[in-house]
């Protein structure tokens, strides 16, 4: 499993990558937006950190901007995957984007049809929004299993991103399924480390050591 963080922070795509884990970033315009600097700027220096896959998405709602300005955006530096919002006018750019050999993460794909048409487009990622399903009722890995089944059904090259990640379980069943990518905040991954028997251990060790060497003085 490759695994990409979600986030447009400079300190926490820094500290992600330190950890020797983390293969790649999503952004989007909400996140790029918190950051409060100019985008491009910004988005030159995340590629510089991170010797990976940069999802970085457009603002254009029809095909042909989607297009114009992805191209734009994808000169920027050969590891930037362009985010293209699925829909018609989407996967009409992701089509023509793909023929041109630039790389495409379809986003805010919602059902295994929507992956699906996102493959036959040539998407390099689709991005299935699992936490976003779980609120409404909807068991998102379910969707995720679904659209896995599919791509190997017809041996698709696009990548499925487990995205709208809220918690390490999410990432647990991403694993059981095969999911070959998952994206996700810096907290969640963070959280990936942390487990109280663990930390009972360590403080164990670390007192049995510090008694075998009160006896070694």
């Amino acid at each position: 499993m490759k695994i990409f963080v979600d986030t447009a922070n400079i300190e926490e795509i820094r500290e992600a990558v330190s950890w020797g884990i983390v293969q790649g970033v999503t952004t989007n315009p909400t996140l790029v937006s918190k950051e409060g600097r100019p985008f491009k700027e910004l988005v030159e220096e995340i590629c510089s950190i991170v010797d990976g896959p940069i999802s970085v998405e457009v603002t254009a709602t029809d095909a042909e901007g989607m297009v114009e300005e992805g191209r734009e955006i994808a000169s920027w530096h050969p590891n930037i995957v362009l985010k293209i919002p699925m829909g018609i006018e989407g996967i009409k750019a992701v089509k023509r984007l793909s023929t041109e050999g630039i790389k495409t993460n379809v986003t805010l794909i919602f059902s295994p049809n929507q992956a699906l048409l996102a493959a036959e487009a040539g998407a390099t990622y689709a991005s299935i929004f699992v936490g976003r399903l779980d609120d409404i009722g909807q068991d998102g890995m379910q969707v995720v299993a679904q659209a896995l089944q599919i791509y190997r059904n017809y041996s698709f090259s696009t990548e499925i991103i487990v995205a709208s990640v809220r918690h390490p379980m999410h990432i647990l069943r991403a694993g059981e399924m095969g999911a070959p990518v998952v994206t996700a905040p810096f907290k969640v991954l963070e959280a990936m480390f942390k487990h109280p028997l663990t930390d009972i251990g360590l403080q164990r060790f670390l007192a049995d050591w510090e008694k075998l060497k009160n006896l070694m003085k």
